[in-house]
């Protein structure tokens, strides 16, 4: 009899809500989709995401093999420390199915303080929008390689949403789902980052790699249906008249080509498929294909982006000025009094920060205009340094 204690998989269980009662899990080994395109897809973009994380933190990052699997929820949680960075980015057009990142928190922790420049940094809200950034980059690169050849036309996922949370509460994929394991190196120090995708992400992105047909086995031998793609639509026909052929034996469930509709030709035949026929071959529809054209990304604002943003010209934005920053702790803030001396983060002539509706958009320089403080701007700041400035 039970002593009324649960165990640490049943907690695990019921934080995630999943039913006690059992889930039946996706054997690995009854997997479809082709584990080995995809793991080619991966190694094709760890250049990539070693570039935009280098960009990012200013750091010199180094990527080892990626690996592509197939896996389940409980094989996932026995790679995972305790508390995981859970970032989130469905697929929402083109592709539809589960999308998600996942890290130490020691990584998320590093590239935050990295792009930030703080030491410890914590993973407060801001730290987690600095990561979902690094995940939106890598999202981006995936989804122009699986459309580059236009058969996943716009492709596109949700905004990335990062979480710091227990492993067992992380929203991982339901049944048998692919796992990408991208390794990391800075300064002798290792790091993983893992992405999970649905199984039906996974099959879309191989068929749109060009691997096998997503309704294939891992064996590569071809369904009815998969034979009926492949023959132009027409689904594979029953044996006529016992299968029997000329100059030689059929075998079971077998016909042999036909020339032009007549008799079968020599030869015997292997079991369970039908072979296409040459008359059928002829009529076949044959697919109209086009030069995907993209459209001009080079151009400036059309007149109606131009007069859009006209509509909100006269709208008034906070701009202010910000000399530096400082952490005390709260006893230090409560013993604060006049003459008290608070030392702030910036160095004496180091250009103060610009912002509008707290966010840094540019760099300046304090000046006096008659008696009043001004600051004359010296520096616009990039859309990358802009992210680095979150704090």
């Amino acid at each position: 009899m039970s002593d009324g204690t649960i165990s640490q998989s049943e907690i695990d269980a019921l934080l995630a809500g999943v039913d006690m009662g059992g889930i039946a899990s996706t054997p690995a080994s009854s997997v479809k989709f082709d584990t080995a395109v995809l793991e080619k897809f991966a190694d094709g973009l760890k250049d990539k995401l070693v570039n935009n994380l280098n960009t990012m933190t200013g750091a010199n990052f180094e990527a080892g093999r990626p690996t592509a699997e197939a896996t389940d929820r409980d094989q996932l949680l026995a790679k995972l420390p305790e508390m995981v960075v859970a970032i989130t980015a469905d697929f929402n057009t083109a592709l539809k199915g589960d999308h998600m990142f996942l890290m130490a928190p020691e990584f998320g922790q590093k590239l935050t303080g990295l792009i930030n420049k703080e030491e410890n940094a914590e993973l407060d809200d801001m730290a987690l929008s600095v990561i979902s950034e690094v995940v939106s980059q890598h999202t981006g690169s995936e989804i122009t390689d699986l459309s580059a050849d236009g058969k996943l036309p716009g492709l596109a996922s949700n905004p990335a949403e990062a979480t710091h949370v227990p492993k067992a509460m992380a929203r991982i994929p339901q049944g048998t789902f692919c796992l990408f394991t991208y390794p990391v190196t800075l300064d002798g120090q290792n790091y993983t980052l893992w992405e999970a995708v649905s199984d039906e992400v996974a099959h879309g992105m191989v068929t749109s790699l060009g691997g096998g047909s997503s309704g294939g086995d891992a064996s590569g031998t071809l369904s009815a249906a998969d034979l009926g793609s492949l023959m132009g639509g027409a689904a594979p026909q029953q044996p006529m008249g016992g299968g029997m052929g000329m100059g030689g034996g059929m075998g079971m469930g077998m016909q042999q080509p036909m020339m032009g509709g007549g008799m079968p030709m020599g030869g015997g035949m292997g079991m369970g498929m039908q072979q296409p026929m040459m008359g059928g071959m002829m009529g076949m529809n044959t697919p109209n294909v086009q030069n995907l054209q993209f459209p001009n990304l080079a151009g400036g604002p059309t007149a109606q982006e131009q007069g859009n943003i006209g509509l909100i010209m006269d709208v008034n934005m906070e701009m202010t000025v910000e000399l530096g920053r400082t952490k005390k702790q709260i006893k230090e803030i409560l013993g604060m009094g006049e003459g008290t001396i608070i030392e702030l983060d910036k160095l004496a002539g180091e250009p103060v920060d610009i912002l509008v509706n707290h966010k840094a958009i540019a760099k300046g320089e304090v000046v006096v205009i008659d008696e009043n403080f001004g600051v004359r701007v010296t520096e616009i700041l990039s859309p990358m340094e802009r992210v680095s400035d979150l704090h």
